[in-house]
């Protein structure tokens, strides 16, 4: 018999022809089963980690350049001592912003002017004369001239010297200056040389002229009516500076006023809250309190007490944030047994931290006029007898 010859199909091979419907779909369901039974699915569980890791690496990238940067601080302070310098002063900061210093009554002060003095060559300094506000109706589009003028009538004079920072447009500046002119006082108050719109360099001793200027001016007017000192924050030390040298010329204010003083400028550093983060840094001393010594800032309200001769009054807030009440305490404590006091009144004046007046709000007491009332009634008396 003949054989047919039939094709013979083995069952592993695939007839030609085009692949059935669905083939390739049910290959990639079969892989994708393959790959999720397989251990080669554990790198997928490793990717949180690894995210992890990255983070955590980051951030120990981070904490040790914050960690790079804390510690070279007080070589380049020590290094550039201009620095420290500017950390006092702050007079590069001017708040608030976008005022014009030229123009007073668009800070509320329309019965003040602005006045331009020149201590020194090269020196040029802004100055508010604000008038008692019994006299506001008068001064309505008067010149400087009857603003100086002004100065010779019956009412007493405050020089007000301000703290570093800002201008003498500063918002709780200004508040004083209308609670003081509302008291029946002359408010003449000016931004030392390098603040605001005046003209020069900073330094303890040009401030210190600027402020010796700017009484000099105001007696040559006043005649022989009251003129107080007030100082405020560092401005404190400009104060106790000016009145010192007055009393060594022999001729003292009528009375100075201190507004949240310190003992001197190293000891208020210290307890600055800028320093907390350096105050139990080694060498703390060395590279930043002895900078400012070097610098020629000392601001030594503690030593010039002992040489001034005129009554004093110290008004300190329990809650002050910048100044410690307890450096206010203290000075008072070195001022009132001193001998050049024994002719004159010292009296220290605490508000409760309750009150909230901080370092910059003692303006808002109430009891803010009557202290003055008693304070500089007893002064002038003390003064002409």
């Amino acid at each position: 018999m003949r054989k047919r010859n039939e094709p013979v199909t083995l069952e592993h091979e695939r007839p030609a022809g085009p692949p059935e419907p669905g083939c390739s779909l049910r290959r990639s369901l079969r892989l994708a089963g393959a790959a999720s039974a397989r251990p080669h699915g554990e790198p997928a569980m490793k990717r949180p980690l690894g995210r992890r890791y990255g983070l955590w690496f980051r951030l120990r990238k981070l904490l040790i350049w914050l960690l790079g940067v804390y510690i070279a601080i007080p070589f380049l302070v020590k290094i550039c001592p201009a620095i420290q310098v500017k950390l006092v002063f702050l007079n590069f900061v001017r708040v608030p912003y976008f005022i014009d210093l030229k123009r007073p009554q668009d800070q509320g002060l329309n019965h003040t002017y602005n006045y331009y003095l020149q201590p020194e060559e090269d020196v040029t300094i802004g100055v508010w004369h604000t008038v008692p506000t019994a006299l506001w109706k008068d001064a309505q589009g008067k010149g400087q001239p009857w603003y100086e003028d002004t100065l010779g009538s019956h009412y007493p004079v405050i020089l007000y010297l301000h703290g570093n920072a800002g201008t003498r447009g500063g918002d709780h500046r200004v508040e004083l200056y209308k609670v003081l002119s509302s008291l029946g006082y002359h408010v003449v108050t000016f931004d030392y040389r390098g603040w605001g719109d005046s003209v020069g360099t900073p330094s303890e001793r040009g401030m210190t002229y600027d402020a010796l200027h700017v009484f000099d001016w105001i007696k040559a007017r006043s005649g022989d009516n009251p003129v107080y000192i007030w100082g405020h924050s560092l401005g404190t030390g400009v104060a106790t500076n000016l009145v010192r040298r007055l009393c060594e010329r022999e001729t003292p204010p009528d009375a100075l006023i201190l507004e949240s003083p310190f003992t001197n400028i190293r000891e208020e550093a210290k307890s600055h809250p800028f320093s907390v983060i350096y105050r139990y840094f080694p060498g703390f001393d060395w590279f930043f309190l002895d900078t400012i010594t070097m610098s020629g800032i000392k601001f030594a309200n503690d030593e010039n007490v002992k040489y001034i001769s005129c009554s004093l009054l110290i008004l300190h807030a329990e809650d002050d944030p910048v100044v410690p009440f307890h450096l206010g305490k203290k000075l008072y404590n070195i001022a009132a047994p001193s001998r050049s006091f024994r002719d004159y009144k010292v009296q220290f004046v605490p508000f409760h931290r309750d009150l909230g007046y901080r370092h910059k709000y003692i303006y808002r007491s109430p009891e803010l006029p009557r202290i003055l009332r008693e304070f500089l009634g007893k002064s002038e008396h003390a003064h002409h007898h």
